[in-house]
C-alpha cells in the first residue's frame, strides 16, 4: 500500500521536529510499522528553523498531532515551551517525546532508557561501574541520568561545546538528590583526561553528532582503546560509523545505535498509541547485518 491509498480523512499524525532531519530514519521506521499493523496514523519530519521552534510546538497543538520526537538541536531548548515534562525529563533537562492530550504539550525523554534497554539486550552490565560520555547535550543528559539511575557508580562527561558547560554542571547538581553516582564534567579537549577515564571505564558511548553523514569522523583514536572496553555509538546512520570500525579493529565489544533507535521508537509509540511497537519487525527491515 502506497502512501497516497494510505492516506484518510481519518488518518491521525505523529512527527519529528529538529534540524537537519534529512537523514532520520525515524519516518520510514514509522510509516513501515504503521502500515504493517494496520495502523491509521503517519509520521511526518520537519526541519525546524530555531526561531520558529515555539511555533512548531503551538502548530502540532493545534493540528491536532498525537505527538512527536525532538531531535538535535532541540531536545533541551524545547523545554520552556511545552506545558509539562516528567520528572526523569526535568532531571535531565532534554525532552525527546513529546505527547498532545487534549491541546497540551506533555514532555518525556526515552533516549536513556532506549539505551541502556538495549546494553542489557546485549548482555552488558554496567551497574556499579564507571563510564565515559562523549557529549554534554541533550542526548548525553539523558544517557547519564538513566545510567546513573541504573546503578552505575562512575560517570565521566567529556564536552566538546563551550556552550553546554553550565547545563552540564546544573544537570550534575539536580541528580544529586536522585543518586549517589558520581559524575564529573570535562572539557574534550583535555586528551590526558580523556585517556585516564577511558582506562579506567567499563564502557564509553558517543552522543554526539560526530559520525553522521552532515559531521563525519571520529573522536577517538586508536591508541586511546583497548579490547576491554566496550564502545557504543548513539549514531545509527551509518550504522557501522568510523568510531563503531576504530573499535572494532582494535578487538573491543561494540554496540552501533541501530538498537537504542529502535527501542527509542517503540517506547515513543508506546507513549503516543497505548501500542506496542514490533521491534523485531524494525530491526530486521531497517537494520539487517
Amino acid at each position: 500500500m502506497d502512501a497516497v491509498t494510505r492516506i484518510s480523512g481519518s488518518t491521525r499524525l505523529v512527527g519529528l521536529i529538529g534540524s537537519p532531519v534529512t537523514y532520520s530514519g525515524s519516518p520510514a521506521i514509522h510509516n513501515a510499522v504503521f502500515e504493517r499493523m494496520g495502523y491509521d496514523y503517519a509520521f511526518v519530519p520537519f526541519d525546524v528553523k530555531p526561531e520558529n521552534l515555539e511555533s512548531a510546538v503551538r502548530g502540532m497543538e493545534a493540528l491536532g498531532f498525537l505527538g512527536y520526537n525532538v531531535t538535535a538541536p532541540y531536545k533541551n531548548a524545547i523545554v520552556p515551551y511545552l506545558h509539562e515534562i516528567s520528572r526523569t525529563a526535568e532531571i535531565m533537562g532534554a525532552v525527546s517525546t513529546v505527547v498532545i492530550q487534549n491541546g497540551r504539550s506533555l514532555g518525556d525523554n526515552a533516549d536513556g532508557a532506549a539505551f541502556m534497554r538495549n546494553l542489557v539486550l546485549n548482555g552488558i552490565n554496567v551497574r556499579g561501574k564507571k563510564i565515559t560520555v562523549l557529549g554534554a547535550g541533550g542526548a548525553a543528559s539523558a544517557v547519564a541520568v538513566q545510567a546513573a539511575l541504573d546503578g552505575v557508580a562512575q560517570i565521566d562527561v567529556f564536552n566538546r561545546q563551550e556552550s553546554y558547560l553550565q547545563r552540564g554542571y546544573e544537570l550534575i547538581e539536580r541528580l544529586h538528590g536522585y543518586s549517589p553516582c558520581e559524575i564529573s564534567l570535562y572539557a574534550l579537549s583535555d586528551e590526558d583526561q580523556l585517556r585516564t577515564s577511558l582506562a579506567e571505564s567499563a564502557l564509553v558511548v558517543n552522543t554526539t553528532t560526530v559520525g553522521y553523514p552532515d559531521d563525519p569522523g571520529c573522536l577517538l583514536a586508536a591508541d586511546m582503546l583497548r579490547p576491554e572496553l566496550i564502545v557504543a555509538d548513539l549514531v545509527y546512520n551509518p550504522r557501522d560509523t568510523e568510531l563503531i570500525q576504530l573499535a572494532r579493529s582494535c578487538g573491543c565489544k561494540t554496540v552501533d545505535g541501530a538498537g537504542p533507535f529502535v527501542q527509542q521508537a517503540a517506547i515513543a509509540e508506546r507513549l503516543w498509541l497505548g501500542r506496542e511497537m514490533p521491534v523485531d519487525f524494525a530491526m530486521e527491515t531497517f537494520f539487517a547485518e
